[in-house]
């Protein structure tokens, strides 16, 4: 094959295979395409974590948290995070809605049966603490069955939310990541503190 003639049919195939793709496109429903639209944030939907213990329990109550926040607001979850992330101060309705997201995903954490046992958390929150060591191996002394019947974490989370200072945790993020790992930290620490303050109080 002479190399003009190869230089013609090579723009030809591509074309040919242009007009094929396209074709299949259509045929599948391509030709009405139209940008996506925002997931509806009162559409119930699994959250999952890939962290464990008290940071994926925070990764959680955040994801859930902010969805439950954006749906009572009426609008859709990114332009929610997009509107916390942004520098300022935030509206009454913004943190209470958050809060109530937060202290509802709670509830499904606890009606789904998701949430960790305290007993399963006191290790991580023992390690995260400044307590000396006597007091750390005090506690850990306490058998699981008795840190489980005095401690349960639905009501140490409901408490730590309620206690949260979110509208400044919610006015000092830059950015989405921020805001995520910001607010899951602060859950965090404050059920460890909780934990730690509870169970002294069992020696």
């Amino acid at each position: 094959m002479s190399r003009r003639l190869r230089g013609l049919l090579l723009p030809l195939l591509a074309v040919v295979l242009v007009a094929g793709v396209l074709t299949v496109e259509v045929a599948h429903g391509g030709g009405d395409y139209a940008p996506r639209r925002a997931a509806d944030p009162c559409v119930t939907r699994p959250a999952t974590s890939v962290s464990t213990g008290l940071e994926g329990l925070g990764e959680q109550l955040v994801l859930l948290g902010v969805n439950g926040a954006a749906c009572r607001l009426g609008e859709s979850r990114e332009a929610l995070v997009l509107e916390l992330a942004r520098p300022g101060t935030r509206t009454p309705a913004q943190v209470a809605a958050v809060r109530a997201g937060l202290l509802a995903a709670v509830d499904r954490l606890q009606a789904e049966g998701r949430l960790p046992r305290a007993s399963s958390l006191v290790d991580e929150a023992l390690d995260m603490s400044d307590l000396n060591g006597f007091v750390k191996a005090l506690i850990r002394a306490v058998p699981d069955s008795v840190v489980d019947n005095a401690l349960h974490t639905d009501d140490v989370l409901r408490r730590t939310i309620r206690k949260l200072d979110l509208a400044r945790l919610l006015t000092d993020v830059s950015d989405v990541d921020a805001l995520n790992r910001q607010l899951g930290a602060a859950v965090g620490a404050a059920v460890k503190d909780a934990l730690i303050a509870r169970l002294r109080d069992l020696l």
